[in-house]
């Protein structure tokens, strides 16, 4: 008599079969630890279910392999393994086809969901609008000759712009008295020295502290004619 599924017995017996593949008590206890089984109660079932003929059994020294019967199993011939063969390759490519289109539904909903919804859309449009007329009203005020610089951030600049002067007219007269002491008594040539020294003239850069020095006084006399 057949042992009820839900049985130790037969809660082992189906695990054998399902296997189908050698194994010892512990490799059965181990696997059937959600059934609350204890390990002596499933030796018991598998010792009672091989001596009853339901499962096959070898010992090896101290220890039992138990595998599930061959003979309840149909066993394939060469045409059907070759049959299997072809339909699991079929199955491969089918797969590997489904996998590829779920990988580009995945990419097509990263992008959608990447883009602006049509509120975000509207409230960027409005934004850029609004951008876009306070650059027009700035360009229709230059074009009217209207100043947009403040008296005072334009005295602001003006006083940096001046410091930078003075401290540029500054530097010069040092290097003009720091020059003239040491090429003095020199006997050197003062043009080779200098190239020699690799030092370098305003002029010889194509500036000059007058001409700055005139914007200062050019932008004066522009900021009262306004």
């Amino acid at each position: 008599m057949a042992p009820k599924s839900d049985s130790t017995e037969g809660i082992v017996l189906n695990f054998v079969n399902e296997q189908n593949k050698p194994l010892n008590t512990q490799n059965v206890a181990d696997s059937l630890q959600k059934f609350n089984l204890k390990k002596g109660a499933i030796q018991k079932a598998l010792d009672t279910l091989a001596d009853s003929g339901r499962i096959s059994f070898k010992e090896y020294g101290k220890q039992k392999i138990y595998i599930a019967r061959q003979d309840q199993f149909d066993i394939p011939n060469n045409e059907e393994l070759d049959l299997m063969k072809k339909e699991n390759a079929n199955f491969q490519e089918k797969l590997s086809e489904q996998k590829k289109a779920i990988s580009e539904l995945e990419g097509e909903i990263k992008v959608l969901q990447s883009n602006l919804t049509l509120e975000e859309i509207r409230l960027k449009e409005a934004k850029l609008r609004n951008e876009v007329e306070e650059m027009e009203k700035k360009l229709i005020k230059l074009r009217e000759g209207v100043t947009l610089v403040s008296p005072e951030e334009r005295k602001a600049v003006e006083g940096i712009y001046t410091e930078a002067l003075n401290q540029w007219r500054r530097r010069k007269r040092m290097f003009r008295d720091i020059w003239e002491a040491i090429t003095e008594n020199s006997p050197k040539d003062l043009k080779e020295f200098k190239e020699e020294l690799g030092i370098e003239y305003d002029e010889d850069v194509g500036v000059s502290l007058q001409s700055f020095s005139t914007l200062v006084q050019q932008g004066r006399k522009r900021g009262r004619g306004q």
